[in-house]
């Protein structure tokens, strides 16, 4: 993520997995929206809308200006808590399956920046999902849809955009003002992502697993920025390959490879990490939530483990305290769409929440979901879940086992309650669904919220008796 000009530049973490690759035939995409410790999201439905006068989308950020679709179908997403400075909706299923994530902020070497500079008033992240999602119907499309607000428009960022349907998962990269690249991710594979330019070969012939700009190979062969004499390798073109990619990128695309993959042996600051891997195993959405919570549990570079200070501090984990928002998007086989469809759900920081199932067909979100500004509010979702990880964070130690026994068994809870309510869904149709659906998930985020209130109180009641002013009185005095 690249958020607005008063915060400056903060970055994300993604995951991409086909089809075939998932223990239940589903297709997956995720991401942590990292930025500040204190800056809230909010969690919204936006409705079906047919509009008989032209609508234009203009951007608070950066000015950014763009004629919109008479039609814009219902979708999920969430926004900052204020659109001073852009709407940063980020992620979220529209009513034809489809799923979008945008954005994995990345760079563009100097080179290929002389060629296209970026355009300052382009499209950007803030407003990737707003102008891009209720207007596609397959991920395929929205590549295409993308694409082409890139090369009429510019971009003014390098960024990775996912997108997933129920049959296909598409990575995208912009680079540079106009070009751009995607790769379907192979059915019987997984990605991870973590702020660099992913793609490596491109196979322009094949165009049922590349997309790209128009005259991309003209570009790259009139300006000179294939250092290769052979292939055409968009990460090597116009990506970066510099220190900070090898401490603060490579070692998260590394750890989520190492979990999903332990019997690869890799280096965290290999610049050689391949975009696309196949597990060892089946992929279960835990797995991913495991990825996207991860700060190198089990060895020495883990900030709350083991090692000594210099390799806690060496690399950036995945889940840290910037993160706002983590979200694994679901699109589920075989199912209605808006059946298909869950949106797993954690405010604030990954490895201190809870992911909460959101089915993609409700017509509404929780009051808290839609509550929390700059400063605390204990009526706000975000800020309930913000409040038990600084808790923890005081006394982790102490205080970690706690939070991960409420953890397992809220997540427990909640994929029972995600059989049950599949099994009644399957029975009802048009409003009866929606309302159901709502309802259910809604009850889900009732559960999360409880049990994090619950936390909050026990570890507050427990704080009490270790304040520094405490003294062992004698009671024989």
């Amino acid at each position: 993520m690249i958020t607005h000009q008063t915060t400056g530049y903060s970055a994300c973490t993604s995951f991409l997995a086909g089809r075939l690759a998932t223990v239940d035939g589903s297709t997956i995409i995720g991401r942590n929206e990292d930025a500040r410790a204190a800056w809230p999201k909010h969690f919204v439905v936006h409705p079906h809308q047919e509009f008989s006068e032209p609508q234009i989308f203009k951007s608070n950020d950066n000015g950014f200006t763009l004629n919109l679709p008479s039609v814009a179908a219902k979708y999920t997403a969430t926004p900052e808590w204020t659109d001073k400075f852009g709407l940063f909706e980020e992620d979220g299923i529209n009513e034809y399956g489809v799923a979008m994530s945008a954005t994995e902020s990345a760079y563009t070497n100097s080179q290929a920046l002389g060629a296209d500079p970026l355009v300052t008033n382009g499209i950007s992240e803030e407003a990737m999902v707003t102008v891009t999602l209720p207007y596609i119907k397959t991920a395929r499309a929205g590549v295409l849809y993308l694409g082409n607000i890139i090369e009429k428009y510019g971009t003014a960022e390098t960024n990775g955009i996912l997108f997933s349907d129920n049959q296909e998962v598409w990575y995208m990269e912009t680079a540079a003002g106009h070009q751009w690249v995607a790769q379907r991710i192979p059915d019987d594979s997984y990605a991870v992502v973590a702020n660099q330019l992913a793609i490596q070969e491109i196979d322009f012939e094949d165009q049922d697993n590349f997309l790209f700009v128009p005259g991309l190979k003209e570009f790259v062969t009139q300006n000179h920025l294939n250092p290769h004499r052979n292939g055409f390798n968009f990460r090597e073109i116009f990506g970066t390959h510099d220190l900070s990619d090898a401490y603060y990128n490579t070692p998260r695309v590394w750890y989520g490879q190492k979990l999903l993959n332990p019997g690869v042996v890799q280096a965290p600051q290999s610049q050689n990490l391949p975009f696309i891997r196949k597990a060892e195993k089946l992929i279960q959405v835990s797995d991913v939530a495991q990825i996207l919570s991860s700060h190198y549990e089990g060895t020495p570079f883990d900030p709350i483990g083991i090692g000594d200070q210099r390799q806690k501090t060496q690399y950036r984990p995945i889940s840290l305290a910037k993160t706002q928002e983590s979200h694994i998007l679901q699109m589920r086989p075989n199912l209605p769409a808006a059946i298909a469809g869950i949106q797993w759900l954690a405010m604030g920081v990954a490895a201190q929440s809870l992911y909460i199932p959101f089915y993609a067909g409700i017509k509404d979100t929780p009051t808290s979901y839609k509550n929390g500004s700059e400063t605390y509010q204990p009526d706000s979702a975000y800020w309930i879940y913000k409040q038990a990880g600084v808790l923890v964070d005081s006394h982790y130690l102490e205080f970690g086992s706690l939070l991960a026994d409420v953890q397992e068994k809220t997540t427990q809870q909640l994929l029972s309650n995600l059989h049950i309510s599949d099994k009644m869904a399957l029975t009802l149709e048009g409003k009866a669904l929606e309302n159901y659906l709502t309802s259910q998930s809604n009850q889900n985020a009732a559960l999360g919220l409880q049990a994090m209130q619950q936390l909050s109180a026990q570890l507050i009641t427990k704080m009490t008796d270790m304040s520094p002013l405490n003294f062992k009185q004698d009671m024989n005095l």
